[in-house]
């Protein structure tokens, strides 16, 4: 047997670890993790502004690929520390959990509670410069190869490389992403801006200069009315019940509490929250709260003003966030967020909070706006009412699902523990049937759909549940839909979207993720949504070493077929393109696709709720040309993220 001791043990110390697991700390290497560095370093500054220190952070896009990112805070301490013994810069820059976020004392609001932040944008850059301005001077470090620094201090400090006005402060980092690690290094202006655009919201009178050399491109954001203005652009195409947005903001404790909100036509709900800028996508205390307070306030006045007779029902809550856009974003001095993701909030005395200021605050500005409150209450009675009339209805299509005949169409497997099942919805009869004959019969189910569903967008549930294919997704995964919805009784650990890599597969994907996420999110919040890859080329070729033989290898897109013939020095025989599913035996489809060990999965995430909600709204709404523009641009970035 071969032995397993102490020496087998592998310890990686410090920023090695960082490399070794990027994943880990920044989510992936693609281009999502590549942009995370730069959010990494923008809360430093963000952090010091919310401290009262700083009102202007300015990025800048280097033509030699690189990116600067000032603040003009206080600048980072440059002092020997205490324990380390080494200037404090470069113990904030080369050590893991080191910042003045833990203490409570330097910063009593922020984000970034790891401390993680900049010591892992270091080790995942060739090179980081850091300029430091404090005391009139200005300090500069700098680090290589994933951290290494590779400047002699002059006596234990960091050298002194200039001078400045002593009230010039401030901290400037520019850093070069590894290539080595990341898929690719090109940051991109559209999804810089963008993120710029929600911190000025976020972030009231705090200036943010944007600024790209490749194409002289300049902005600054700057959002004097904050949240309110955020709830504005939200809705800046939609029909709204009340033309401003309704803005509270209040203190309870050390909590401070903003809440905007604007109602539209629409038949959906948007509920934003933040908790120290953080998009909190699954919510938590804080949203919960503000629902608490909401219904509780709108019912009130219902009753006062008799839109509510004595023998009617209260509103649901549902009936009164009908077409309600709202931003909840509040300031925590230990916000406690549940699991690394930080998706979720738990601190109970933030439901208090914000269930205390917001009752009180627009309370106030229901008294002086009469007439807005009455716009909503009339709403609140169309879904009402219209709710009443549907129950029945639908309590009628819910009790069909438990005696619709699914097992023409799905293909169960045998086993009954969840946490080992798997469902497949693939696209028609043909690779339904080569999938059903590839599977794990024990844990792997298949659900074939016979043409495409409905478009979800801002239909109502009632004319949704009439689609066949929707009532066998429904009746298959077992934990209802809407408010019957429970997903504790869902039947399958993973639902895995599998679709052909065509035009008609890619809609078919769409289709299917705009209903998940607009009436079934929460499978997508617990990540139980997954979309299948399958290879879009089997390559065959000649090896040169030695006795020549013929081997093969699957390629998943475009870019990797490019790569491969770039980078191989075997002789390419054959090239075969999968049109689809059908045409690979059950044996490729096993060994690419639904293998656990060899597959790849690309699990369905939501890290920004505004984002997912517009870019939904976008693609799955009648209005062509915004549509086309958006698909245009993205197509130049398409890439294959594993």
């Amino acid at each position: 047997m071969e032995q397993y001791n102490g020496s087998q043990i592998v310890v990686l110390e410090g920023l090695e670890a960082v490399r070794k697991r990027p994943g880990m700390y920044i989510g992936s290497t693609g281009t999502r993790g590549l942009h995370h560095l730069i959010w990494e370093i923008l809360d430093n500054g963000i952090d010091e502004h919310l401290a009262g220190f700083c009102n202007q952070l300015e990025i800048t896009l280097l033509k030699d690929g690189g990116i600067s990112i000032a603040d003009h805070g206080r600048g980072v301490p440059v002092d020997i520390h205490p324990t380390k013994k080494i200037p404090t810069a470069r113990v904030v820059y080369t050590i893991l959990h080191a910042g003045g976020k833990f203490g409570g004392s330097v910063y009593k609001v922020s984000g970034g509670l790891h401390g993680v932040g900049a010591s892992v944008v270091n080790a995942l850059s060739t090179r980081m410069i850091v300029e430091i301005r404090r005391d009139g001077k200005i300090y500069r470090d700098e680090y290589e190869h994933g951290g290494h620094p590779c400047v002699e201090l002059e006596n234990g400090m960091l050298p002194v490389v200039g001078k400045c006005n002593k009230s010039d402060t401030g901290t400037k980092v520019t850093f070069y992403p590894d290539p080595t690690i990341f898929e690719t290094v090109e940051f991109k202006a559209e999804t810089i801006t963008k993120k710029l655009k929600e911190v000025a919201f976020l972030n009231k009178n705090l200036s943010i200069v944007f600024y790209d050399q490749n194409t002289g491109f300049k902005k600054t954001y700057c959002e004097e009315f904050g949240i309110k203005s955020f709830v504005s652009y939200i809705n800046r195409e939609a029909s709204v019940i009340h033309e401003e947005p309704i803005y509270i903001e209040g203190k309870s404790g050390d909590i401070e509490v903003e809440v905007a909100l604007q109602y539209t036509n629409s038949f959906s709900e948007q509920i934003n929250a933040y908790c120290n800028r953080i998009n909190v996508v699954d919510g938590g205390t804080l949203v919960t709260g503000f629902k608490t307070a909401l219904t509780r306030v709108m019912n009130q006045y219902a009753r006062e003003l008799g839109v509510l007779k004595e023998k009617d029902e209260n509103f649901d809550g549902k009936d009164i966030r009908n077409g309600l856009v709202t931003i909840i974003s509040i300031k925590h001095p230990d916000p406690q967020f549940e699991g690394q993701t930080k998706t979720k909030l738990g601190n109970t005395d933030a439901k208090s909070a914000v269930e205390d200021v917001f009752s009180g605050e627009v309370t106030r500005f229901f008294d002086k706006n009469v007439e807005i409150l009455k716009a909503i209450l009339e709403n609140s009675m169309r879904s009402y009412t219209a709710r009443k009339a549907s129950d029945k209805a639908r309590s009628a299509v819910l009790k069909q699902l438990n005696d619709i005949d699914t097992k023409s169409k799905l293909a169960s497997c045998s086993s009954k523990k969840p946490e080992e099942c798997e469902v497949y919805i693939v696209e028609g009869d043909s690779a339904g049937g080569t999938v059903k004959t590839a599977r794990n019969r024990r844990t792997q189910a298949v659900l074939p759909l016979r043409g495409k569903i409905i478009n979800v967008e801002k239909a109502t549930l009632e004319k949704i549940l009439v689609n066949n294919e929707i009532k066998s997704m429904i009746a298959s995964f077992g934990c209802g839909i809407g408010e019957d919805f429970d997903i504790s009784k869902l039947r399958y650990d993973k639902i895995i979207i599998l679709t052909d890599a065509d035009v008609d597969g890619a809609h078919i994907s769409t289709l299917l993720l705009t209903f998940f996420y607009r009436f079934m999110p929460e499978l997508i919040m617990e990540g139980k949504i997954y979309r299948g890859l399958p290879p879009l080329y089997r390559v065959e070729y000649e090896t040169s070493e030695g006795k020549k033989k013929k081997k093969f290898e699957y390629i998943y897109n475009d870019f990797e077929l490019d790569k491969f013939r770039k980078n191989t020095k075997h002789k390419i025989i054959h090239i075969q393109r999968y049109k689809g599913l059908g045409e690979m035996d059950a044996e490729q489809l096993w060994e690419t696709t639904l293998n656990p060990e060899t597959r790849v999965l690309a699990q369905v995430s939501i890290t920004d709720t505004v984002d997912a909600d517009e870019t939904t709204t976008l693609l799955m709404s009648n209005n062509v040309p915004p549509r086309r523009a958006f698909i245009m641009d993205e197509a130049k970035y398409a890439k294959l993220d594993i």
